[in-house]
C-alpha cells in the first residue's frame, strides 16, 4: 500500500506531486499497479527502483512536494539515520482518478433531514430482507478485514456480499481500501443519530 500524510494529498491530486521515497526493506508496489490512496482516489505506480540517498536531487524533491533537497532528506531521517548509502526505494507515479471514492463519505455531520434520507433509503433496500443495519454493524465491528472473512460471518458468498457493501458506499456509508472495508464519518455519525431513541410522548391527562 501507498499511504500519505494529509500535507500531501492536494499534490498527489493535482499532479505537482510525482515521486515518492520509501525506506522499505522490500518494495510493497509494483510497476504498472494501481493502489488505491484513502481518502484521495487511486495511484498509479510507473516505475520503482532502489537508490542510494545521494542521489537523490533537488528536482527529486520537489516532485515529491518538498521545498528542497535538505527538506526530504530530513523527513527522511525521521526514521533514522540517513546516509549517503543508505538505500531507498524511488517510487514515480501518477494520480489515476478518484476510484470508488465518494465525497460525501466524509461528512461527519449530519441534519435531521439527512439523516431521514438516509433512513428512508435504507429502508428500501430492506425490502428483501434486512441486512443494512447488520452489514454496517459488521464493518464496524471488524474494520479493514477482508471480505471473504466477512461475507463468512453473514453466511453469504464473497461477490453478493461486495455487491451489497457497494450500495452502502454509493451512500457515502462505507469506505473501501486494500483489505476491507470501514464505516465512514458519515457511516457513523448516521449509526450515532439512528441510535438515539425518539423520546416518548407525553401521555395527555384523562377527561373525568
Amino acid at each position: 500500500m501507498l499511504l500519505f500524510k494529509k500535507p500531501f494529498w492536494e499534490g498527489l491530486t493535482t499532479g505537482a506531486i510525482t515521486v515518492t521515497f520509501r525506506r522499505w526493506q522490500k518494495p510493497h508496489v509494483r510497476a504498472g499497479g494501481r493502489y488505491r490512496c484513502h481518502p484521495i482516489g487511486v495511484l498509479e505506480v510507473d516505475a520503482i527502483a532502489r537508490v542510494p540517498a545521494s542521489s537523490i536531487s533537488g528536482a527529486d524533491a520537489a516532485r515529491a512536494g518538498f521545498a528542497s533537497r535538505d527538506a526530504l532528506v530530513a523527513y527522511l531521517a525521521e526514521l533514522g539515520p540517513l546516509e549517503d548509502a543508505t538505500e531507498l526505494w524511488r517510487v514515480e507515479l501518477h494520480h489515476g482518478g478518484d476510484g470508488d471514492r465518494v465525497e460525501l463519505a466524509l461528512e461527519a455531520e449530519l441534519t435531521c433531514a439527512e439523516v431521514a434520507v438516509i433512513r428512508d433509503k435504507l429502508a428500501r433496500m430492506d425490502r428483501d430482507g434486512a441486512w443494512t443495519r447488520r452489514t454496517l454493524g459488521l464493518i464496524a465491528k471488524h474494520p479493514r478485514i477482508a471480505a471473504s472473512k466477512l461475507a463468512g460471518k453473514l453466511g453469504l458468498e464473497t461477490l453478493p456480499f461486495k455487491t451489497s457493501v457497494r450500495k452502502l458506499k454509493r451512500l457515502g456509508l462505507t469506505q473501501s481500501f486494500e483489505v476491507g472495508y470501514e464505516v465512514s464519518p458519515r457511516g457513523r455519525a448516521y449509526l450515532a443519530a439512528a441510535g438515539k431513541r425518539r423520546p416518548r410522548a407525553k401521555a395527555r391527562p384523562r377527561r373525568r
